[in-house]
């Protein structure tokens, strides 16, 4: 019955991507089959709700961050933040090399911070209105920024699904950040020979269409004061300081700054934090609208109905007769290939990587006995297949806060890479027989 109801889930899912369906109807009714086991397995209603609540609620700091990263987003238009980091950064960036410039510079933030969330709300943003000002495809931007921000919130110390697996695998996260480093050299290495040539190939037709700086001047001052709330947020991520409490020191720096600087009443800053900063010229509105709490509404709405299917995952037990399955089926299959299809499995059914990385890792620890391999595996798989489905947490939410589409998953080359050199290099390992740490 566990099976079945998997996948009828994963078919309702697979169906919604298929026929361009909302995800969140899909969600919905993922949810409702769930409730069925769950009421077929003799639980109440009030017990299949009670068991949505605690799912919900154990997300609520998420939630929290989401609110933070719209208002973020839309008070940096408004203070001339974004507007000014781009006048300054287009007089040195290549259109033909901007693609792998995007990719590198969110590697960057992403592992200074340890946060995809957080870097596609800064250098994200930034990039994405640069590539809609120069001309350059969105869907290549996009993959750009989503596989940099990725960069670092699989290997950097401060990352919290770093933590999170060290904490699983009772390893040391910073054998595990080593282990990291040597197995994504060749990944690296040849996403950016691809967005290198990928930029060059397509250079002749990237143009600066617009005279950017008279054009953005024209709407704010652009003093090198309006840098001041994205210095603060990057000083604090280095100093380590929690990211919620970074975000809501920039987002008060960036009220100072709208007031007086962009000559902005509270009202209006209020509102624009509430609905996304709005140009009234359509120039500079086709470049940077956006942001603002009312677009991270479908996101949360995502991660809401997601997480009550961990509360009923966890009391229902539903996953718990895989685990004797995926332990007969890893006698005859290599370990980090079942790895990586469940995780490619779960990825799709818990829809944030988080969960995916927990159940993931409980349904697979018995397949390696090394745990730093296990950290590996884990590592290489579910943090970076969970940005490559559109439905997922992972995904959405930076999709949404740099205001790309959903298609830019295609184009996320390091995220691909990574699992599919893993399966190389075991392929090798199998034949040699060496040790992870012999790799380097």
């Amino acid at each position: 019955m566990e099976i079945i109801t998997i996948l009828l889930v994963s078919a309702v899912l697979a169906i919604s991507v298929i026929a361009r369906i909302s995800i969140l109807y899909a969600l919905l009714a993922g949810y409702f089959i769930f409730c069925v086991y769950a009421f077929i397995k003799k639980y109440t209603v009030f017990q299949i709700v009670k068991m949505s609540y605690i799912g919900i609620y154990a997300v609520k700091n998420i939630l929290l961050t989401f609110l933070l990263i719209g208002m973020l987003t839309a008070v940096w238009r408004a203070a001339g933040t974004i507007p000014a980091i781009v006048c300054y950064a287009i007089e040195f960036i290549k259109p033909s090399m901007f693609v792998l410039t995007a990719f590198l510079l969110n590697c960057l933030v992403s592992f200074l911070t340890g946060t995809a969330l957080g870097t596609a709300a800064t250098m994200g943003v930034i990039c994405m209105m640069i590539s809609v000002a120069i001309g350059i495809n969105p869907i290549l931007a996009g993959g750009a920024i989503l596989s940099g921000a990725y960069f670092g919130d699989r290997c950097s110390p401060l990352s919290t699904s770093a933590l999170l697996i060290a904490e699983l695998t009772f390893t040391d996260i910073f054998k595990n950040i080593r282990n990291m480093t040597i197995t994504a050299v060749v990944p690296f290495v040849i996403t950016c020979i691809i967005y290198a040539l990928t930029g060059i190939g397509a250079s002749n037709s990237y143009q600066h269409t617009l005279d950017i700086q008279n054009l953005f001047s024209s709407s704010f001052q652009l003093d090198f004061a309006v840098l001041l709330p994205a210095f603060i947020i990057l000083l604090l991520s280095l100093l380590k300081i929690n990211v919620k409490l970074s975000m809501i020191a920039s987002i008060v720096s960036a009220i100072a700054v709208c007031l007086h600087y962009q000559g902005l009443d509270i009202n209006s800053i209020l509102k624009t934090m509430i609905l996304g900063y709005k140009s009234i010229n359509p120039q500079i509105a086709s470049m940077i609208n956006g942001g603002g709490i009312i677009s991270m509404l479908k996101v949360t709405a995502i991660v809401c109905i997601s997480s009550s299917y961990a509360g009923i995952f966890e009391e229902t037990g539903l996953l718990d007769n895989l685990k004797d399955h995926i332990a007969s089926f890893g006698k005859k299959s290599s370990s980090y290939s079942l790895v990586l299809l469940i995780s490619i499995i779960v990825g799709i059914i818990s829809c944030n990587q988080t969960l995916t990385i927990m159940l993931t890792h409980q349904l697979c620890d018995m397949l390696e006995s090394d745990k730093n391999k296990l950290a590996i595996y884990l590592e290489n798989t579910a943090v970076v297949i969970s940005p490559l489905i559109p439905w997922s947490i992972a995904s959405a939410v930076p999709l949404a806060t740099i205001s790309a589409p959903t298609s830019c998953v295609l184009a996320a080359c390091y995220l691909y890479l990574l699992p599919l050199w893993g399966l190389i290099v075991e392929a090798l390992l199998e034949k040699k027989s060496p040790k992870l740490d012999e790799i380097s």
